[in-house]
């Protein structure tokens, strides 16, 4: 008996051990101790310290391990993991890790999450917000832009370049705005709620092009010729990358430049003949500089040895002779401008590489460490932005439109759909915050941005779908008074483009992730190649066995945090969400458990198996979106009125995780599922889905005037402007409030509980009954002016929905 506690007391300290991530030393020594206890007491004897020995010495001397184990298993590794090609060291070298890693690596300091600063805007960046951001909004006629222009009108135009819409990502030094990551978000979620050209236009060139990328590699020539041009808008850029052969798989561009001599202004020259065929460019149409990756070759050795010299970028007047542009796509009725743009042998000087003739074939590294930072603002905070006008408009509709004599805001049903949108609302905008706040420290997150430019975008064509359900007729009717319409029919775009979802939750995320957040692989790879054997031998060394406790580590805290259900673990909080923090606390030592056991199993294969990768990459994206929740419960200052929010959207973002989890295990490979299932959900699984009673919650604040409802629409545009159906329906919302009591008032008198309809001639009944005074009359009239617009939808004469065009060809065949 005595014998059986002694070596239980003996696994519970190495367990004890493991869990802390104490230093292998500092594990021997606890076990030698309780050794020396087992002799004291009789249990153990000189066998034992045999035994202890034969172990513990070779795991601690190190030369005697590196020789004895670490050389066969490093000779074993190199023949099982294949060396990375230099593309896919650039895509992995890329960028950094940031808060991701922590999440990554079984133990997450919360405590660090809290310190990172609250993302705040300048008082400059404030001021554009007030200012000219409002202006442009109150410019832009949706319908009009859609429907009858194809495009934003001239004046926009104008106020865009005039005003350095395309210039926050450029440095005052050259005449731009220099404005902060959080603050570009805030400028574009403020124009999404209002138009997705309009976002889309002032995203592009702050994003990935040719401004970003002159600004981190150009020449000081290149930046002091174009910066400033770039900046007042007299130069309009575009990016061309993706072609009809290239898209989600950008490496394998077939546009090519050949290295050759010839005329430039009048004189010979060292220079490239280009020939390229790209589709779906932003900004294509008008460009006047073309930023071009293609593939760039040597063939007589002009430059150098090397033939093929590798993906590069350059910058392209579009007025050269054999560059086309002007032509347009036409991406689901939306009418940003975006178009093909081809060239053939159109020669340009060396000169014209970003950053001059010595970054040839560098152009992809450029193009993956660039990305990361476009990719985390551009297209999630489009995202964020439609969905938080989207929420607060869907609450004034479901208060205003009445149905089976109640606001259809009421009927469970409605508030089942209401209550994902406004949850998401609350959990983009912080994941924005989170994400913008990351990359003003300097980070350069790649696998962040892979995360939020997924989920963001995913989230946000869910949430317009339940748009569309709750609206009905109100949004399929398009016209000057349809705010979601457009929108909905636009949401696959934003899927698609800057790596396309699919691809981006089953080879991305996880792809970099594995090998950038996890703590040894990397490690592990770049030693077990290194051109030094003895340093390579020994940096393995270190990597492995810091990769051997890493997992036991995990093993061990996913065992103690499946038994206890995390009841024990720590959390930074002792109220409402001390729970969301140990639970994924749980999750991500699991996460980091499965990622080493899915490695060890498949080894490199584990790239083909993109549903298993694309699991894996869920948990650490949902881990990422509920960390970013309650990182922003905390900066706002913990509001007790906003916690239906926040609940909902962790809870939703965990039972999200737990699914893939699940799923996971059922498809785990070499039969482990069963077997990890007891590990991990001894009990079952621990998370519901986010309840009726939370959806109810959330849909009444999405419905009712008050400060988190402001808070969950902060930025956007609700001016009550005739061009802003949003901001009349705000005020409508608020009228319809008002007159609620004074309807009340007239039905008491009546005795009859009249329809709420025609508040017009009610407000006249109560006027002859005595019962309202003239302000109040006035008050119903206004209510019932809003309340039809609100419900109403646009009709046209049949002439008006003609396309300008038929109509010009009709005219034409009429006169002859």
């Amino acid at each position: 008996m005595i014998t059986l506690l002694w070596i239980i007391v003996l696994l519970l300290i190495l367990g004890a051990a493991a869990y802390l991530r104490v230093s292998l030393m500092t594990a021997t020594l606890a076990a030698a101790a309780t050794l020396l206890v087992g002799n004291l007491i009789g249990v153990t004897g000189a066998w034992s310290w045999i035994v202890f020995l034969i172990v513990a010495l070779p795991l601690n001397i190190s030369p005697f391990r590196q020789t004895v184990i670490t050389r066969p298993l490093l000779k074993l590794y190199r023949g099982i993991m294949p060396e990375m090609s230099n593309t896919e060291k650039d895509a992995i070298e890329a960028g950094t890790t940031w808060w991701e890693a922590d999440l990554f690596a079984g133990n997450p300091n919360w405590k660090k999450l809290h310190n990172y600063p609250k993302a705040r805007l300048s008082a400059e960046e404030q001021a554009f917000l007030d200012g000219p951001v409002e202006e442009v909004c109150a410019m832009v006629n949706q319908h009009r832009v859609s429907h009858e222009l194809a495009d934003l009108p001239q004046e926009v135009w104008s106020f865009l370049k005039s005003k350095g819409f395309f210039a926050m990502i450029i440095k005052k030094k050259f005449g731009g705005l220099e404005f902060s990551a959080y603050a570009q978000s805030r400028v574009l979620q403020k124009l999404a709620g209002v138009s997705s050209e309009l976002a889309s236009t002032v995203g592009v060139p702050n994003s990935l092009g040719p401004g970003e990328l002159l600004q981190h590699y150009g020449t000081e020539a290149q930046q002091d010729y174009y910066l400033p041009r770039l900046a007042t808008g007299e130069e309009v850029p575009c990016f061309a990358l993706t072609s009809p052969e290239a898209g989600s798989d950008a490496g394998s561009i077939p546009d090519y430049g050949v290295v050759c001599k010839g005329m430039w202004e009048g004189e010979e020259v060292l220079g490239m003949k280009l020939t390229w065929n790209k589709r779906y460019i932003t900004l294509a149409p008008i460009a006047t500089v073309l930023g071009l990756a293609f593939k760039l070759r040597d063939p007589e050795h002009l430059m150098g040895k090397q033939e093929d010299i590798g993906i590069t970028c350059a910058l392209i007047p579009t007025d050269l002779t054999g560059v086309e542009t002007g032509r347009r796509h036409f991406p689901l009725n939306c009418m940003f401008l975006n178009g093909p743009t081809l060239g053939k042998d159109v020669f340009v000087p060396l000169s014209f590489i970003i950053g001059g003739p010595e970054m040839a074939g560098q152009g992809w590294r450029m193009l993956v460490e660039c990305l990361s930072v476009g990719r985390g603002i551009t297209l999630p905070s489009n995202s964020a932005g439609g969905i938080k006008t989207l929420a607060l408009a869907t609450g004034a509709y479901a208060r205003i439109r009445r149905q089976f004599k109640l606001p259809i805001g009421k009927l469970e049903g409605i508030e089942e759909p209401m209550a994902r949108i406004g949850g998401n609302a609350y959990l983009m905008d912080a994941v924005t915050a989170l994400t913008t706040t990351g990359i003003d420290l300097g980070e350069k997150p790649s696998v962040i941005s892979a995360i939020v430019k997924y989920h963001l975008t995913d989230r946000m064509q869910k949430c317009l779908i339940d748009g569309m359900d709750i609206h009905g007729g109100k949004g399929i009717c398009l016209g000057p008074n349809n705010y979601l319409g457009r929108a909905y029919q636009a949401a696959p775009i934003a899927v698609t483009v800057e790596g396309a979802n699919i691809l981006t939750r089953s080879m991305i995320i996880y792809g970099q992730g594995a090998i950038r957040c996890h703590p040894y692989i990397l490690a592990e790879m770049e030693a077990a190649f290194d051109d030094n054997p003895n340093r390579g031998l020994r940096q393995f060394d270190m990597a492995l066995f810091g990769h051997i406790g890493f997992s036991l580590s995990n093993f061990v805290r996913s065992l103690w945090l499946g038994l206890t259900g995390a009841r024990l673990s720590n959390a930074p909080f002792s109220d409402n969400t001390k729970r969301y923090y140990q639970q994924m606390n749980r999750f991500s030592a699991n996460l980091a458990l499965l990622s080493d056991l899915a490695m060890a199993t498949l080894g490199g294969g584990l790239k083909r198996k993109e549903r298993i990768s694309a699991r894996l990459g869920d948990m650490l994206s949902q881990l990422y979106l509920a960390s970013a929740t309650l990182k922003r419960y905390q900066d706002e200052g913990r509001l007790g009125e906003d916690l239906p929010l926040v609940q909902w959207a962790v809870e939703d973002a965990l039972y999200k995780l737990q699914s893939s989890l699940d799923d996971l295990l059922d498809n785990f490979p070499s039969g482990l599922g069963g077997i990890l299932r007891a590990l991990l959900f001894p009990f079952g699984r621990p998370l519901k889905r986010p309840s009726d009673k939370l959806d109810h919650r959330v849909a009444r604040i999405m419905q009712t005037p008050c400060a988190s409802r402001d808070r969950l629409g902060k930025g956007q545009f609700l001016k009550a402007i005739s061009n802003n159906p949003v901001g009349i329906q705000e005020q409508t919302l608020r009228d319809i409030l008002l007159a609620e009591p004074l309807y009340d008032k007239v039905c008491q008198a009546t005795g009859k509980r009249l329809p709420f309809m025609q508040l017009n001639k009610i407000a006249e009944e109560g006027k002859a009954l005595g019962v309202l005074s003239d302000d109040e009359v006035k008050q119903l009239e206004k209510a019932e002016i809003g309340r039809l617009k609100s419900i109403n939808v646009d009709d046209f004469d049949p002439e008006e929905l003609k396309a300008q065009s038929v109509n010009s060809q009709q005219s034409s065949e009429e006169a002859a």
